[in-house]
């Protein structure tokens, strides 16, 4: 299937490691041109002499950043077709963390999403193709406790997705969101390793995954990304895509 996105720009945020790695590579593997937008340089070091890829080392928390980066990518590309929102980590900000830690969290996971949106709508207007494709957390909906910052921000793109879909609908812009719930990226195992016994904390979480009893690849999550930027995704806007091996919502007796 041509999904249509080559010679297409997509800008990528948190594109350097984990879920949003495996996103780039699956739109390089389309004939994509790629913005990675993140503090740190892609793990993978060969995409930083990809002449299909730029990578823009951005402070996401900052607006002045976030419009510098946007302004690069488009100078270097002449334009952007694709944002996808993806970077954001899971801090534990719980009702037992001072209040200033919250609005950080928010921060952090939401307020930049908003902003890369801003910088980057008028460019996707200009494009025959423009679309956006959030990353949000099966915390939104189904709670973790421990982690109110996450939640709500997580809950909030939920939300921005659908408005932000009936606002840019007249503009031809596609506004859709991809949850995740338990993949299985570096940083996953790095915080299973903490635990007392990760071999069988690994074994549970599986068991809890009604589909094959296993984690979802970030493999499996970057194919519906692109699927939803694509021209193949054409009439579909405001849509919450759970990529979750049935987690989220499939009766517990499965498990």
């Amino acid at each position: 299937m041509d999904l249509g996105v080559k010679n297409c720009t997509a800008v990528i945020t948190g594109g350097a490691s984990g879920i949003g790695l495996a996103i780039v590579q699956a739109f390089l593997s389309e004939g994509c041109r790629i913005a990675i937008v993140d503090l740190k340089p892609p793990v993978d070091s060969s995409l930083l002499d990809n002449e299909q890829v730029l990578y823009c080392p951005t402070d996401l928390m900052e607006l002045h950043a976030c419009e510098k980066t946007v302004e690069n990518v488009v100078s270097k590309f002449g334009g952007i077709d694709y944002l996808i929102n993806n970077a954001g980590t899971n801090d534990s900000v719980g009702l037992e963390c001072a209040p200033e830690r919250f609005s950080e969290s928010l921060q952090k996971n939401l307020v930049h999403y908003f902003s890369m949106t801003h910088y980057c709508l008028p460019h996707l207007k200009a494009s025959p193709a423009g679309a956006i494709v959030n990353i949000s957390s099966k915390v939104a909906v189904t709670g973790q406790g421990g982690t109110s910052g996450y939640a709500a921000a997580k809950g909030g793109v939920n939300a921005l997705t659908r408005e932000w879909a009936v606002e840019l609908a007249p503009a031809g812009i596609r506004v859709n969101t991809v949850v995740p719930a338990e993949v299985w990226t570096k940083m996953y195992e790095n915080w299973l390793g903490k635990t007392a016994d990760p071999a069988a904390e690994k074994q549970r979480i599986e068991a809890s995954i009604p589909l094959n009893h296993r984690f979802t690849t970030p493999e499996e999550i970057a194919a519906m990304v692109v699927f939803l930027a694509s021209a193949q995704s054409s009439h579909t806007t405001g849509q919450i895509v759970y990529v979750d091996g049935g987690y989220s919502h499939l009766d517990r007796r499965l498990q």
